[in-house]
């Protein structure tokens, strides 16, 4: 499938889910037929069928041959949980890596070979299959040695003591959006921005890429913060 098309599938089940959140779709109701949905979210009947198998597996909704799809539950089967709650909370792990990450991306784009690039792009493809094989651990630990590569490349040795010291509390910030299943391939996109940007030169693009990335990632896991104003470019 290709990333355009994964990213319609991606929509789709999560508009069909904010839905069911939201109540429009109440548990035990029969979702509206599938060439309605399809019509209605203007994707096709295959692209709908795969949203709606994405939800099945998160538990959101039961496909009946032949009757239709039901919601069967308001909320993901698999709710996270964040282990470390007694050290530190999950909005200021996703606060602390947007502060230091987006600063070291642009002290990197300074550093970065394009022997250096060979790396990230391997870790790209790695994390893919992890991701699509639903192997979550393996992705976690791609998605970590992905971003230590970066603070490497930035010569900042206190920052990287800082989050090599944090690395169980890194990664698990990082394995928690993975469980939003109909959008596990974003970690992937974004970090294929980061590094497409991080190959432009441009320190700001690299951070805005990062920032961009972690922003995205807390949202999957369901943290919010704002953020400051970036301000125009001169």
């Amino acid at each position: 499938m290709s990333s355009i098309a994964q990213t319609v599938t991606e929509a789709a089940a999560a508009t069909i889910k904010e839905r069911i959140h939201q109540g429009v779709y109440p548990v035990g109701s029969l979702l509206p037929a599938q060439r309605q949905l399809s019509d209605e979210l203007q994707i096709s009947r295959a692209s709908l069928r795969e949203a709606l198998s994405t939800l099945e597996a998160l538990g959101l909704v039961t496909i009946r041959a032949g009757k239709g799809v039901y919601v069967a539950r308001a909320r993901p089967a698999h709710p996270q949980r964040w282990r470390f709650a007694d050290q530190v909370s999950l909005p200021d792990t996703y606060q602390m890596r947007y502060a230091l990450e987006g600063f070291v991306a642009r002290l990197a784009v300074v550093a970065i070979g394009e022997d250096d690039l060979a790396p990230l792009e391997e870790n790209l493809d790695a994390l893919r299959v992890a991701l699509t094989d639903g192997e979550f651990e393996t992705a976690a630990r791609l998605d970590f040695d992905f971003h230590m590569r970066i603070v490497a490349l930035a010569g900042n040795s206190a920052i990287e003591t800082i989050l090599r010291n944090s690395a169980d509390i890194m990664q698990e910030s990082q394995r928690l959006p993975f469980y939003q299943r109909e959008l596990v391939l974003s970690t992937h996109r974004e970090h294929a921005a980061i590094v497409e940007a991080l190959r432009s030169r441009d320190p700001d693009r690299a951070g805005r890429a990062i920032e961009t990335h972690i922003v995205a990632a807390a949202q999957r896991a369901g943290v919010y913060f704002p953020v400051p104003a970036t301000p125009p470019r001169p």
